[in-house]
């Protein structure tokens, strides 16, 4: 869904509008990922969010799209996005992708992490899903670093593949699959507006990156096909093979003086450290 279509940069203030719901999207993740456990079911982390959003004065965006109930997406296994919370209970060794968003005074934050499940009968599979999930993350801290220093926006797809590419569990032999019919989005007043954001390599270089330019960026991978289904419910998407997936996400400001991850406590300090780029708050 593309809201909108007006300039997509942003102004100072805009931007400056923009960090309390990036904040209040991170504090609703924190709270989901204190709390989930085996045991606990997806709607009862749907709740969490729900209330921790509203504590904070905002509204949970996910419930702005037509048809949709909840707060956030909870995805099992090999459900990639879009899972609605329900009455599943988890179990040891889930992967389990938490999709949240808040709306705070009419401006929108997006987010989503990969949590694995302990599962000591398992520790074999348990240790691969965790693997997968890493790759997820850290391709998407790639495509963050590479839009600190990028003058088009295609470049963090590019970004995002190379490193999926050269993991070293990739060249010895894993498989990892970048969705393809799943990408990100502008962000701003309306939760998804343009411009796209390709998790991989295309042709076209994209918008330019200036100041004003929000995007939330959110590589989609599997350990297996890029081929996806979408469940009777017409909400959930999983792969078509049935292997398990992680989702990352994170949204993104470009500004004056650099980069601001909005979702991110320490505006991505930490994270984008060891890329060598260091994150400038929105002044």
């Amino acid at each position: 869904m593309i809201g909108r279509k007006k300039g997509i940069y942003k102004t100072p203030e805009e931007l400056r509008l923009m960090v309390e719901p990036g904040l209040v999207t991170a504090a609703s993740l924190a709270a989901v990922r204190k709390a989930i456990r085996p045991g606990i079911t997806t709607l009862e982390l749907d709740a969490i969010a729900d209330r921790t959003i509203r504590s904070l004065g905002g509204i949970s965006n996910f419930q702005l799209v037509p048809g949709y109930a909840h707060t956030v997406c909870t995805s099992v296994n090999e459900d990639i996005v879009h899972g609605i919370p329900g009455g599943r209970v988890l179990e040891p060794g889930d992967i389990v992708s938490i999709d949240s968003g808040a709306e705070v005074a009419g401006w929108n934050g997006d987010s989503a992490i990969t949590i694995v499940l302990d599962d000591p009968s398992r520790p074999e599979e348990v240790a691969r899903r965790r693997l997968l999930s890493e790759v997820t993350e850290q391709s998407l801290w790639h495509g963050i670093a590479r839009l600190a220093t990028a003058r088009h926006l295609n470049e963090v797809g590019e970004a995002i593949e190379e490193y999926v590419e050269d993991h070293p569990s990739t060249r010895e032999g894993a498989v990892y699959g970048i969705l393809t019919d799943y990408i990100g989005h502008g962000i701003g007043r309306s939760m998804h507006e343009a411009p796209p954001v390709f998790n991989y390599r295309v042709r076209q270089r994209g918008p330019e990156v200036k100041p004003g330019l929000v995007v939330a960026i959110e590589p989609m991978i599997t350990a297996g096909t890029t081929e996806t289904i979408v469940r009777e419910d017409e909400w959930t998407v999983a792969s078509a093979d049935g292997s398990m997936s992680s989702h990352w996400e994170h949204s993104v400001a470009v500004h004056e003086n650099g980069i601001w991850v909005l979702t991110a406590e320490d505006g991505g300090a930490a994270a984008l450290a060891p890329l060598g780029i260091t994150p400038v708050p929105i002044p």
